[in-house]
């Protein structure tokens, strides 16, 4: 069947949610109103971590993988875990097929794939009702976080970006200490990862990618989705897909919602004005080996404009000669400085341990610390997610208002990085006003039969 015209009818066959019903691996149609049917996109690697938790409360009623290998691996930990029969349940290569034959016995979806497939996965699930949970970054781009936003709001779902620092009690720790003043005024923001993790990308010497034969296992064709079509290489898959601009969105999109999470919150920084990037090395299908991102944010309400700096594979001076950092100290490999008028707060690559650089301040604030003011999560995202469609809990503090604003923020220091040109940022609109012919970096084409 063509794949327009599958699609098409996948539509029509989506039915409603279906009444809250169910253990984890159970019957669909059979559960208690206690448990949710939830159904799983992406079950490979970082899949694991969506799938776990929901085993753990919920009925899983459909698993969608494209690559047998990855799946097979899953199925072992599962049952390493306590889940021996994960092979049971029914199992998709296609999500279009799996909303099309399951949509009418699913609640929920959870998306675990490279970046490409967020948007795609996402908003068939929305449009059919489904409540939805999707890895960071929330889209490929602006365009695509910005339709996810509008569909979650028009659909009434309930939804959710896995930036699992968003719901620790460390990035609560920085929201209270910015409002009750520890920090003084911040004017800016330095975080950074302090080269390309070796784990997540790999840089071709040519492009096109040379080709390879297609693994066993690995629908390959499936898996480019809504990409332009190419032949397979390792280059991509199936860990190094982070790399390209096709698939992926750098060191920047794979960190930017985890390490700025806490900024972005705590500062109320909003839709940046600005973005510049200083870079050398571009090319069009993989990020630069090192980059400079600069946002820039204006005063809002009572508080200051603010400049962050994402740093990629660069030297940190801003952070070297701040009063009281330790001489001859080095940055970790990652992390986030908050530079106030009175303090410095530090966090990790995630915002769930925050300290004071001062040391003395720090034991200070660790005897008086300020009220806690906001609610703190128990047992961590996708419970907080569960327990909101469940009506046990308030709306996710990563729901897409939420995300889609951290995720455009982080895709425009992308635009940057990958151009090398400044962008003039007209949030209301959602173009790019100084040079036009950059919001063409804002969307991209999908092949036919994934167009939704």
């Amino acid at each position: 069947m063509e794949r327009r015209t599958f699609v098409k009818k996948s539509a029509l066959a989506l039915g409603a949610a279906a009444t809250l019903p169910s253990f984890s691996i159970g019957t669909p149609g059979t559960s208690p109103n206690s448990r949710l049917n939830v159904a799983c996109i992406g079950v490979g690697g970082r899949g694991w971590k969506s799938l776990g938790d929901v085993l753990q409360t919920e009925n899983v009623v459909a698993l969608c993988d494209v690559d047998w290998k990855q799946t097979q691996h899953t199925f072992k930990t599962a049952a390493e875990n306590g889940y021996p029969d994960l092979h049971k349940i029914p199992f998709f290569k296609d999500y279009r097929e799996m909303f099309a034959k399951m949509g009418d016995q699913i609640d929920a979806v959870t998306v675990s794939t490279p970046d490409h497939h967020h948007f795609p996965a996402a908003m068939m699930a929305i449009e059919a009702g489904k409540h939805i949970l999707v890895e960071k970054p929330l889209t490929h781009t602006v365009e695509e976080a910005r339709r996810l936003r509008e569909a979650v709001n028009r659909k009434g779902v309930i939804s959710q970006m896995a930036n699992q620092g968003h719901a620790t009690e460390g990035i609560r720790y920085i929201k209270e200490w910015t409002e009750a003043g520890v920090l003084g005024e911040v004017r800016e923001v330095v975080a950074w990862v302090r080269a390309h993790p070796e784990d997540y990308f790999r840089f071709s010497p040519q492009y096109p990618v040379a080709a390879e034969p297609i693994p066993e296992g690995l629908d390959w064709d499936l898996w480019l989705g809504p990409a332009e079509e190419r032949p397979f290489s390792s280059y991509y898959v199936p860990r190094y897909w982070r790399g390209f601009w096709d698939f992926g969105n750098s060191s920047l999109g794979d960190w930017g919602c985890h390490t700025l999470d806490g900024p972005f919150w705590a500062l109320d920084l909003g839709p940046p004005t600005r973005v510049s990037a200083q870079t050398a090395d571009l090319n069009p299908h993989q990020p630069p080996a090192w980059a400079k991102v600069t946002f820039e944010f204006p005063a809002r309400g009572s508080r200051p404009p603010v400049k962050l700096y994402w740093h990629t594979g660069t030297g940190l001076g801003e952070l070297t000669h701040l009063p009281h950092w330790p001489v001859g100290k080095q940055p970790e490999s990652q992390g986030m400085a908050m530079i106030g008028s009175r303090e410095t707060l530090l966090t990790g690559g995630r915002p769930d341990s925050p300290a004071l650089l001062s040391e003395a301040a720090n034991l200070e604030l660790r005897k008086n610390l300020p009220p806690k003011t906001i609610p703190r999560i128990k047992g961590g995202h996708t419970t907080e997610w569960l327990d909101a469609i469940k009506g046990n809990g308030p709306m996710p503090g990563s729901n897409f208002n939420y995300a889609s604003a951290l995720t455009e923020m982080v895709l425009l220091g992308c635009i940057a990085n990958r151009t090398g040109e400044t962008l003039e940022w007209d949030a209301e609109t959602g173009r790019i006003t100084n040079n036009p012919a950059l919001n063409a970096y804002l969307t991209k084409p999908y092949r036919d039969g994934w167009k939704v």
